[in-house]
């Protein structure tokens, strides 16, 4: 699916390296750079690639997602606001189904910056009751930066929930998680572990004294996927395993095989913004070869 995306038919040529497509029923943005790939979908200014040049694709996406206004795209990293999880309908937030706007975009030779923005409007005060202006900016090169900042009086829970491409779930393991977790499989018991997690079945875990730099050891795929994490209280990690892959419409039943999400959040230390003091949550992504 992501090969497609960049060679879709352009429907505006905004700058050299950038241009707006059609991916099924969704604009996006497309960044064709000497130093990258990456596409952003205009609903939920959502990133569903980043590929630095010479590298194999560090986002998965699902071939099944349908991409159709207001339904939640299966991969790439969305943007769950104003609240995680199912605190809410719909569930992870709206900010992932909204219209964004791009209003601001530069590059150079090692990349491209843009910027998407959200703003309350009647549809998102019927689901809260808050007014707000978000900034989602991504700093796309070799490096892959995500900074989401709102501004507002309220609280909110948040998530970058970031989907991985790795060779073979069963030989990965994720590392710097911290010792403690809530197991939302097991019922939100809390559990300890070593720092480390391992994927032998569905697993969906709540980090909650998780490390500044989470690492993806991806053995199978010969690489290592450092994911940073800035602002954050909480790291998510996810896979689905095999019986809810094999339930889930917009994914392939062995959908679990080759993914696993690794999540920068605030779930039980919410963000506060208030006045002129933004709230914020932030992440990077780098991509090393297994030595």
């Amino acid at each position: 699916m992501q090969d497609k995306l960049f060679s879709l038919p352009v429907v505006t040529q905004i700058t050299p390296y950038l241009s707006q497509r059609q991916v099924g029923d969704l604009p996006a943005i497309v960044i064709s750079h000497p130093k990258v790939r990456a596409a952003i979908t205009l609903q939920g200014a959502h990133l569903i690639a980043w590929q630095p040049s010479g590298e194999k694709p560090v986002i998965w996406l699902s071939d099944k997602t349908p991409f159709l206004p207001g339904k939640a795209i299966r991969g790439g990293v969305p943007i769950c606001w104003p609240w995680f999880g199912p605190a809410g309908e719909p569930a992870h937030g709206f900010a992932r189904n909204q219209t964004w706007t791009l209003s601001a975009h530069d590059e150079n030779d090692e990349g491209v910056i843009l910027t998407f923005v959200l703003e309350s409007n009647a549809q998102t005060k019927k689901l809260w009751p808050h007014d707000f202006t978000l900034f989602a900016r991504f700093r796309l090169g070799q490096h892959c930066e995500i900074e989401l900042e709102a501004h507002g009086d309220f609280e909110a829970t948040a998530a970058l929930h970031s989907y991985f491409t790795v060779a073979d779930i069963a030989e990965v393991e994720v590392s710097g998680l911290g010792k403690t977790y809530i197991d939302k499989v097991e019922n939100n018991v809390q559990g300890t572990s070593e720092g480390k997690q391992r994927y032998p079945g569905r697993v969906d875990r709540i980090f909650t004294q998780a490390e500044d730099c989470s690492v993806i050891h991806d053995k199978a795929g010969q690489r290592l996927i450092e994911v940073y994490h800035h602002h954050h209280s909480d790291v998510v990690t996810w896979n689905p395993g095999v019986e809810l892959s094999c339930s889930m419409a917009d994914m392939a039943n062995d959908g679990y095989r080759t993914l696993v999400c690794v999540e920068t959040a605030r779930i039980n230390t919410p963000l506060r913004s208030a006045g002129e003091k933004p709230a914020r949550l932030g992440t990077t992504f780098r991509l090393r070869k297994k030595a």
